[in-house]
């Protein structure tokens, strides 16, 4: 995934040099109408060479009918004013259609490692996938991480393994005001809990309560997930201690 984000940061920094109007075209440029685009025609010229007609079929084709003629007249309209550059287009061109071969191979790759990873995921007959924003992938992680639970006396050594624990700087007599995660540990287990605690804080009752009265303390957003880190290694480990379901309740 970090290899895939890369790739795409390298791909906008090409295409706002031959076509830097493009990014207003699509709400995601990497969706798979965008990308079928920009691999067949990625200039400004290119769009416009093409028949209207056969630009619509293209764009039909890979949206599965959701664009199609006007959505190919307003590309071409873009592109007939667009303030690209031309000097060494051609190697440009070339670049951007390379990086967008990688992707679209590197994404088909993480298809199939998820697919993977689901299989395995399977094989613990684990409950943290109950937890609203832990799917299998990123409960295959945390137990990968975490490993043996019975290696933590207490949830609070689970904390601190992922990083997650709040540490106060120091540096001579000064002691800082503001807490923040130690971050030692796990990198990946801080990582996934992180992103299952995005979505908890939002979807999950409990966690949303608690998200929300952290925002009512004048904590902001990114400490206020910190928090609700915390609060779901403590499920996390209650529910690897007892193999029980989770539930708001």
């Amino acid at each position: 995934m970090d290899s895939i984000s890369d790739l795409k940061r390298k791909i906008i920094t090409v295409l706002d040099q031959i076509f830097p109007e493009y990014e207003t075209l699509f709400s995601d440029i990497f969706g798979q109408s965008s990308k079928d685009i920009l691999s067949e025609l990625t200039t400004p010229e290119e769009i416009l060479a093409i028949d209207t007609d056969k630009l619509a079929e293209l764009l039909s084709k890979s949206s599965r009918g959701r664009l199609g003629y006007s959505k190919a007249e307003e590309i071409q309209n873009t592109a007939r004013h667009s303030f690209g550059i031309k000097l060494g287009i051609n190697a440009l061109t070339f670049q951007i259609r390379q990086l967008i071969a990688q992707v679209k191979f590197l994404e088909e790759q993480l298809v199939e490692l998820d697919t993977e990873i689901e299989c395995y995921y399977q094989r613990f007959n684990s409950t943290i996938s109950s937890i609203p924003g832990i799917g299998k992938v990123l409960g295959a992680i945390i137990i990968s991480e975490i490993g043996d639970i019975s290696r933590f006396s207490e949830p609070a050594k689970l904390v601190a393994f992922a990083g997650i624990d709040p540490t106060v700087k120091q540096s001579g007599q000064f002691t800082g005001t503001k807490n923040h995660m130690s971050k030692r540990g796990s990198p990946y287990l801080r990582r996934a809990v992180w992103l299952a605690s995005v979505t908890a804080a939002f979807h999950d009752p409990v966690m949303s309560k608690f998200y929300q009265k952290k925002r009512a303390e004048g904590k902001s957003h990114r400490t206020a997930i910190g928090a609700v880190c915390r609060k779901m290694l403590y499920v996390i480990y209650a529910l690897m201690k007892s193999g029980q379901t989770y539930s708001p309740e």
